[in-house]
């Protein structure tokens, strides 16, 4: 091997890592950005209506049969 070769492979070896780096954080800002998304997506949904207090029908499971 002459000198010429290792270097292009050296900038070739260098230039992959660099861009595997960048790949990575764009992949980990998309995550971060889904993230907030999801959380905003939880707070806009409506609190759950729960039993009306002294209501009756549906509070009684008739197991005998």
């Amino acid at each position: 091997m002459d000198i010429t070769t290792i270097a292009s492979i050296a900038s070739a070896n260098a230039s992959t890592s660099l861009k595997a780096q960048a790949s990575v954080l764009v992949l980990k800002k998309a995550m971060e950005l889904q993230t907030l998304n999801a959380a905003q997506l939880l707070q806009a949904l409506p609190a759950p209506a729960g039993p009306t207090p002294g209501a009756r029908l549906g509070s009684v499971i008739d197991t005998f049969v």
